[in-house]
């Protein structure tokens, strides 16, 4: 099943709406390991890191797009692939607010403020930034095919500067990071995840995902809908 027979089914909507209330649910009721300097804040796990998946996801949507634009220059494909990165900055900004207030209120009295010399938190920046330019890099031509063609070979670099600068560049030993498997630091499999955790985080990942499909074909839907509206006048 591609995306877009996907987002046209009803059955993954449902399951969304299950997965996400039982997210909410027990991701402030469940036990969580009284971890030091974490301690509460551990639940954030369910909501900032979701978002960096669901971010990810759709970003590879909007690429596999973008690579079947430039095979099959057809306008669906060209709109799937820049509704589908509209949305991803959505999800890549929640990521980084949540992960800036995730960083004041945890590690704030040691000196860190809103934002931390943390190359994930810096890489994350640098990703969103460069699909902000794919944004305006969309704004800056008129001929819709010239603007979908360039905005497709676009799309494949920015997505190459996320991988790189999210997860390549934060897992080197070389670097120090406050994220857990980042810089030398043990993944949360080792040391803080632990079963009762397991069942909350999981389908968080999977609601959030799906909320972010939901929210991409809401988009897709929209902009179908101007650009006829637009042909017709």
């Amino acid at each position: 099943m591609n995306f877009k027979n996907f987002i046209n089914s009803r059955w993954w909507k449902v399951v969304c709406v299950i997965m996400l209330a039982y997210t909410l649910i027990m991701g402030f009721l469940a036990p969580v390991p009284a971890k030091p300097i974490l301690h509460e804040t551990i639940r954030n796990l369910y909501f900032h890191v979701c978002m960096w998946f669901s971010m990810m996801f759709i970003f590879t949507v909007s690429l596999v797009y973008s690579i079947k634009y430039l095979m099959n220059p057809t306008e669906e494909n060209d709109i799937i692939a820049s509704e589908s990165a509209n949305t991803g900055l959505v999800f890549g900004i929640l990521g980084l607010v949540t992960g800036m207030l995730w960083l004041r209120y945890t590690w704030g009295e040691t000196g860190h403020d809103w934002w931390a010399p943390d190359p994930k938190l810096n890489g994350a920046l640098i990703a969103l930034l460069s699909y902000f330019a794919y944004v305006v890099l969309r704004m800056s031509i008129d001929d819709e095919q010239k603007k979908a063609r360039v905005a497709a070979v676009y799309n494949i670099f920015a997505y190459v500067m996320m991988i790189v600068f999210v997860m390549i560049y934060p897992r080197l030993n070389n670097v120090d990071s406050l994220h857990p498997g980042n810089g030398g630091n043990p993944g949360f499999n080792q040391y803080d995840l632990d079963n009762h955790m397991r069942m909350v985080f999981y389908p968080a990942v999977i609601g959030w995902v799906m909320l972010s499909a939901w929210i991409a074909s809401l988009n897709i839907r929209l902009e179908k809908i101007n650009r006829y509206n637009h042909n017709k006048i």
